[in-house]
């Protein structure tokens, strides 16, 4: 029963990570005044550019780093269109998706097919070193020990993440900086912030994030290429939901995160969670399996009905997002 219990808090925690990437990563780039709804298509090149090279190298580092570089080239061709080029934002992420989902597809079908096969995980040095990590006494604790603290270092990485981006808007005078100008970047430019370069730094560095995300998906599915379904799998747009959720802070994106991931864990163990607790939960069995699978798209639907009908005068969202700024006209 305990087992059941534990596994089930256990994958919470492996479904909410890379929704916490995705989210930590969108927050930067909105915090500037950009939107971008590229998140789905910038997870999906981060994950295959760091799973091959991370396969052939044989590196967890090597994996993360080349994952964060490609997808930071993908926010760099976002800045350039919408920052240099002031093309629509919402066009310019949807075809950021559109584009990275199919080079998901192209490349994997072309090495699928092709004589070397897609390269696997298993048994691998990339694999032992996505492995979970033992601490010493927290690890043993009963219960808690297994759920919170026996996972791999991409996990705790991506909760320092978003810990540091808190302090960083909060704490830090770039920080504050960046929030001037998801503000009123007029104003900004006017106390001598280099609107441009604020805007471009953080969409790189945001969009790399989710890059790393991506990849955690991909190592979190034995790294095995299938033809029908995306890693990434929708979680790139949920995580532009949880943006809205979390209020635009990436504190708060833990804990939005962990909702997500229950409600997708449910999806997986209701039939485990039904036989262990049959008086509790045994309804659950009388569910449509459909159903849990389109629970998290749900959810994500009524996070934008209820946030849309909350007060502005409470919301965090920055005042100039999605609008493309000409200094000409300050």
């Amino acid at each position: 029963m305990l087992d059941v219990f534990t596994l089930f808090l256990f994958n919470i925690i492996v479904y909410n990570i890379p929704l916490l990437y995705g989210t930590t990563g969108e927050i930067m780039i909105e915090k500037s005044g950009s939107l971008n709804l590229g998140v789905e298509g910038t997870m999906a090149i981060g994950a295959v550019a760091g799973y091959l090279v991370g396969a052939k190298t044989d590196s967890l580092f090597v994996a993360v780093l080349v994952s964060f570089i490609a997808s930071g080239l993908v926010g760099l061709l976002f800045s350039f269109l919408t920052v240099t080029l002031q093309a629509n934002q919402n066009v310019t992420g949807l075809t950021i998706t559109t584009f990275g989902v199919a080079f998901y597809y192209f490349i994997g079908n072309a090495l699928s097919n092709s004589k070397g096969g897609w390269p696997k995980l298993s048994g691998t040095a990339l694999d032992a070193q996505s492995q979970a990590l033992h601490i010493p006494g927290l690890s043993d604790i009963p219960v808690v020990g297994k759920a919170l603290f026996s996972h791999g270092i991409l996990v705790y990485f991506g909760i320092i993440i978003a810990i540091l981006m808190w302090l960083y808007f909060k704490k830090t005078v770039p920080g504050l900086k960046l929030r001037a100008i998801g503000e009123n970047p007029a104003a900004a430019d006017s106390l001598g912030v280099n609107v441009a370069l604020y805007k471009y730094t953080h969409i790189i560095i945001g969009s790399g994030i989710m890059g790393i995300g991506g990849l955690y998906m991909g190592l979190n599915m034995g790294g095995t290429f299938e033809g029908s379904n995306c890693w990434i799998n929708g979680y790139g747009w949920i995580s532009i939901a949880l943006v809205i959720f979390a209020n635009w802070s990436p504190a708060k994106a833990l804990l939005g995160t962990l909702v997500f991931g229950f409600f997708n864990t449910l999806r997986v163990q209701n039939a485990a969670l039904a036989y262990v607790f049959p008086n509790t939960l045994g309804w659950l069995t009388k569910i449509p399996s459909h159903f849990f699978s389109a629970l998290p798209f749900i959810i994500t639907l009524l996070v934008l009905i209820i946030s849309s009908m909350t007060s502005k005068d409470k919301s965090g969202e920055p005042q100039a997002i999605g609008r493309n700024y000409y200094r000409e006209d300050r």
